[in-house]
């Protein structure tokens, strides 16, 4: 199960490279100018575009409500907590919803699936805003978890079908950035706005940019699930008729050879049970991630008493620190991912690992655990908010980080089961985003910030040893538990 990608060597003849010589190509592409791998420059990152926004939406709009529960708490006469109790259904919806979308993905195609999530979340927030009671209103935000969650599970795969093995780790972090940052950009937008306009009126923005997110797929969306079997291959002529075929998922419906849906969950669960994906996703990936959740619902509210006394702009513009943070944590996981392989393939005469990627989580997982320490040393001991920004844009720094080398090592171990390994990872770390909401509050009141931090940091730590064991037995995984046969 180990690779070869060859880098810094000359093209060789009937083998594609880069336009520099330097780098072969990985995977070859094919002669076809309707192959996705040799698209141009401007249509691949206009693809990629697309699938980013919607991805960044997933959770910008999920956790936009929660700088307005103590305005709806007024108007329909609940408790804050009861109110905030909205947004847990959607929270796991969201790891159900990645599960669900993986078969249609392979049997209709990435782009119908991009576009109806954007056109179907439109349309459930557009129901939460005209909502006249809460349960209504909660109804129909459950629901936008369900169907808001693909841009973050079908981005993995439209990465590997449009760029190269050399490309991966930086649109990765393109991606990743997108859906880290989501929670941080929404919040703070949506408490701008609500001291102008109304509750209901702030969701109708929130629909705005959902229908702006389907707008941009209408214009610079295309079909990457390309069937390399010629036979199979649907025709593209460019015609309005064709277009609104691939769009709607009609073509890909009809079209032969493809997986059934049953098949796609399938394998989906098949490769969920292999140890090197469920190592670094359920242990490491869940029971990091899910303190970028804790974090949200617990340091706004020690902003606003004593001692920091944060004005409702100073809590939305704090945000700033975690945005901060995942932007140097892009810039971060982007090179030093491809230092990591490109080095190895150096050192090993050409032969590549996935196991390689997993270096990098090693120096995020120091700063995973120390921000958390710092983060609950500082609230504890009330001291200045400046150490509060700094830890919080750091543990962003470290979880993005984490994201770009985990994203890339499942991809690289599941090259042609990408959507069902984002899925995986999706559904583990939705899973630990929803938990975290029922306990962390009362864990802070009973133990205290520092104890509490203290201890999520630890669990940080423990977790990264599963990380280490599939860098230790990963090669030996892979060869007992090879991927499932590709379908498409």
């Amino acid at each position: 199960m180990t690779e070869k990608h060859t880098t810094d060597v000359p093209n060789t003849e009937g083998i594609s490279g880069t336009a520099d010589g330097r780098i072969i190509l990985i995977p070859q592409p094919s002669d076809d100018p309707l192959d996705p791998l040799n698209w141009s420059w401007s249509s691949k990152h206009g693809v990629l575009m697309a699938v980013s926004f919607g991805a960044l939406l997933t959770d910008w709009g999920i956790a936009w409500g929660t700088t307005l529960f103590e305005t709806q708490a007024v108007y329909w006469g609940m408790s804050v907590s009861a109110v905030a109790n909205s947004v847990s259904g959607a929270n796991f919806l969201q790891g159900v919803g990645g599960v669900l979308v993986v078969p249609i993905t392979q049997r209709c195609g990435r782009l119908p699936v991009l576009f109806w999530s954007q056109i179907l979340s439109c349309a459930t927030v557009i129901a939460a805003a005209l909502s006249p009671g809460y349960a209504g209103f909660a109804a129909a935000r459950t629901l936008q978890g369900l169907f808001s969650t693909a841009p973050q599970v079908i981005g993995l795969s439209i990465i590997h079908d449009m760029f190269f093995f050399h490309e991966h780790a930086r649109k990765i972090g393109i991606w990743g950035w997108c859906f880290v940052t989501g929670p941080y950009i929404g919040p703070m937008i949506s408490a701008l706005l609500n001291k102008q306009i109304s509750w209901r009126a702030n969701f109708g923005v929130l629909a705005a940019l959902y229908f702006l997110s389907a707008t941009v797929v209408l214009i610079f969306g295309r079909e990457t699930l390309y069937d390399r079997n010629s036979n199979l291959r649907i025709t593209d002529d460019g015609s309005l008729h064709a277009r609104i075929q691939h769009l709607t998922g009609i073509a890909g419906f009809r079209a032969t050879g493809r997986p059934t849906l049953w098949a796609g969950l399938r394998h989906t669960f098949s490769i969920s049970i292999r140890p090197h994906i469920f190592a670094v996703s359920a242990p490491y990936y869940m029971l990091t991630f899910m303190w970028s959740i804790g974090l949200v619902n617990t340091i706004t509210q020690f902003e606003t008493p004593s001692p920091y006394f944060f004005s409702s702009t100073a809590i939305a513009l704090f945000y700033f620190s975690p945005i901060i943070g995942s932007i140097i944590g892009d810039v971060w996981g982007n090179f030093f991912n491809d230092f990591l392989s490109n080095r190895y393939i150096r050192k090993h005469d050409g032969l590549y690992e996935p196991e390689a990627r997993l270096w990098a989580i090693w120096p995020a997982t120091f700063f995973a655990a120390g921000s958390l320490v710092l983060i609950g040393q500082v609230l504890q001991h009330g001291l200045s908010w400046v150490g509060l920004a700094f830890g919080w844009g750091m543990f962003s720094m470290a979880v993005l980080a984490a994201t770009v080398a985990i994203s890339a090592y499942v991809l690289d171990c599941f090259p042609h089961h990408a959507a069902q390994a984002a899925s995986i990872v999706n559904f583990w770390r939705t899973t630990g985003g929803f938990c975290v909401v029922y306990f962390q509050s009362d864990w802070v009141a009973r133990s205290g910030a520092g104890i509490t931090f203290g201890c999520q940091a630890a669990i940080c730590v423990f977790a990264f040893l599963f990380v280490v064991m599939a860098q230790v037995c990963g090669r030996g995984w892979r060869v007992r538990f090879p991927p499932p046969t590709s379908e498409n």
